[in-house]
C-alpha cells in the first residue's frame, strides 16, 4: 500500500482553524485526490469527526486546532501516516497502537513500566520510524463501553499520561494470567472487538496442555510432540515409566523454568527426582515409583502438571541445550523467523531458562560444541527452523485465538531430531535481547510494529 507519512500541527484557533476545519499540504491533497473545502470523515483509532479539508503550500504536514485535536486525541508532533478512502470519504491519520502492560510505576520516571520500560521505549522509537503511535496502559484504565484510553506516550525524551481513542490494533503484553483473567480486562478486549473491529493479538497465555493437544490434532506435527499428557493419576505416570527413562513433570501453566520436576529410573526399582529451585537442583531419592508418586501427591493438589517424555537431548560441555526461536508475523502478514538462540543450562541446573542461571549463545555456536557430527549440524539448522514454523501456523490454525508473535522452544536429540518442549505466547523481551547488544531498535520490535500496522491497513 502507498503511504504519505505526515506531522501533526496543532494550533490556535484562526480564520482559517476552527473545530471542524484542517489544513492539509497541497501537495499530498493532490496526490490522494482529497476533496478540499467539503465535508469528509477524519479519523484517528475509533475516533471520528466530520470536517472540511482546506489545502495550503505547506510541508508534509496536518494542521488543527486544539479543541479538534483534544476531541479525537491528536498529540502535537505525532508523525503518522495518512490515507484516503474515496468511496468512504474518509481520512485517516494513524496507526494507533495500544500495549496493555501489567503495571506503572507513577514514582519512577526512569522506569515507570519495570524491566520492560527499554521495550516500550523501544516500541515508541519504532513507531517514529513507521508512521504510528503507540500508548501504553494497565488493566486500571481498561473498561468495557469506553470510547477513549488513558494511556502512556513517549516524545520529546519523556513519558506522559494522555487520553486516546481505542486504538486500532491491541498487543497484549500482560505478563500475569491474573491480570489478563481480570473480568474488566475480559469485557474490555471483546468491548473493543466488537464496537470498533480492533485487532487483538496475543490475546491470551498458552497452557502446556492446550497446546500438546491442539498440534496432537495435526498428524503432520506428531513427529516433533515427545509423548506428553495431563498428569492424572499414579497409573499414568507407571505407564510413562514403562516406556521412558526420564520424565519431566512441569507446571501447565509455569514459566522460566520454575516447578519443573525430572523423573530417573535407576536400577532395579529405584528413582531419583530433581526439583528445580532458584539456587539449582534439590535432589532426591526413592527405593520405588510408589514413593515418588507419594512424594509429588501433595503437589497435584495445588498445581496442575503436563507429564513429558524426557529426551536425550545434546550438550554443551556436558550441560544440556535447547533452543528458543521467535516466530513473529510482519509487513505482509505471514510468519516468519525473527531469531534463534541456544540457551544452555546453568551448571547447576537441567532447565536451560536464563532465570535459573541459563546462558544464551547463537544457534550454530551451540550446535557447534555440541557432539552431533559437523555435516549434521548444518541439516539441524534447518530442521529447527521448518520446526519453527510448522508448529507456528499448526497452533494458528488449532487454536481459536490471534497470535502474533511466539517463543518456541525446541531441543534436539543426539540423532539430530528436533522436539518440541513448548510455545510461550508471551515471550520475554529479555530472553531475546541480541547477544551483541547496541542502542538501536532491535528486529523483533520492527516486526511488531509492522504487523500492527499491516492488521490497522495503513
Amino acid at each position: 500500500m502507498t503511504r504519505t507519512k505526515i506531522g501533526i500541527s496543532i494550533q490556535g484557533t484562526s480564520i482559517y482553524l476552527d473545530d471542524r476545519t484542517v489544513v492539509l499540504s497541497e501537495a499530498i491533497a493532490k496526490k490522494w485526490k482529497i476533496p478540499t473545502n467539503q465535508s469528509l470523515t477524519l479519523r484517528f483509532g475509533s475516533a471520528k469527526q466530520d470536517v472540511k479539508v482546506v489545502s495550503a503550500s505547506i510541508s508534509n504536514s496536518l494542521r488543527l486546532n486544539s479543541a479538534l485535536a483534544s476531541k479525537i486525541g491528536l498529540h502535537n508532533g505525532a508523525q503518522l501516516c495518512l490515507h484516503y478512502r474515496q468511496h468512504t470519504s474518509t481520512l485517516s491519520i494513524g496507526p494507533l497502537i495500544g500495549v496493555m502492560i501489567s503495571r506503572v510505576y507513577e514514582n519512577s520516571a526512569d522506569r515507570p513500566f519495570g524491566a520492560i520500560t527499554a521495550f516500550c521505549r523501544e516500541m515508541a522509537e519504532a513507531c517514529n520510524m513507521f508512521g504510528a503511535l503507540v500508548c501504553f496502559f494497565p488493566p486500571e484504565e481498561m473498561r468495557a463501553s469506553a470510547s477513549s484510553v488513558s494511556a502512556y506516550s513517549f516524545s520529546n525524551g519523556s513519558w506522559s499520561k494522555k487520553t486516546f481513542p481505542i486504538p486500532n490494533v491491541i498487543y497484549n503484553r500482560l505478563t500475569s494470567r491474573k491480570y489478563e483473567n481480570l473480568t474488566n480486562v475480559q469485557h474490555f478486549m471483546k468491548d473493543v472487538k466488537s464496537r470498533f473491529g480492533t485487532d487483538i493479538f496475543n490475546e491470551k497465555y498458552l497452557n502446556k496442555t492446550e497446546v500438546f493437544e491442539a498440534l496432537h490434532k495435526d498428524s503432520n506435527l506428531h513427529g516433533y510432540l515427545p509423548e506428553s499428557y495431563l498428569f492424572k493419576n499414579y497409573q499414568m505416570l507407571k505407564s510413562m515409566a514403562s516406556r521412558h527413562q526420564v520424565l519431566f513433570l512441569k507446571p501447565i501453566t509455569g514459566s522460566l523454568g520454575k516447578g519443573i520436576i525430572r523423573i530417573r529410573k535407576e536400577s532395579g526399582e529405584a528413582y531419583t527426582c530433581h526439583f528445580t529451585n532458584l539456587s539449582g537442583a534439590r535432589k532426591q531419592s526413592f527405593s520405588s515409583l510408589t514413593g515418588v508418586f507419594q512424594a509429588l501427591a501433595g503437589k497435584l493438589k495445588t498445581q496442575r502438571y503436563q507429564l513429558q517424555q524426557g529426551l536425550d537431548l545434546i550438550t554443551s560441555d556436558s550441560r544440556p541445550v535447547d533452543f528458543r526461536s521467535l516466530v513473529q508475523k510482519g509487513a505482509q502478514g505471514q510468519w516468519s523467523i525473527t531469531s534463534i538462540v541456544g540457551r544452555i543450562a546453568g551448571t547447576q541446573h537441567f532447565v536451560s531458562n536464563l532465570a535459573r542461571g541459563g546462558s544464551l549463545t547463537t544457534a550454530g555456536g551451540a550446535l557447534a560444541k555440541s557432539s552431533l557430527a559437523a555435516s549434521t549440524r548444518v541439516s539441524v539448522l534447518g530442521r529447527l527452523r521448518k520446526a519453527s514454523l510448522d508448529i507456528a501456523r499448526g497452533i494458528e490454525a488449532q487454536i481459536p485465538n490471534h497470535f502474533g508473535e511466539l517463543g518456541i522452544d525446541l531441543a534436539v536429540d543426539n540423532s539430530g531430531k528436533v522436539w518440541l518442549l513448548e510455545v510461550n505466547s508471551k515471550p520475554s523481551k529479555d530472553d531475546n535481547t541480541p547477544l551483541h547488544h547496541e542502542r538501536k531498535i532491535r528486529p523483533s520490535v520492527k516486526q511488531i510494529v509492522q504487523y500492527a500496522r499491516y492488521l490497522a491497513k495503513f
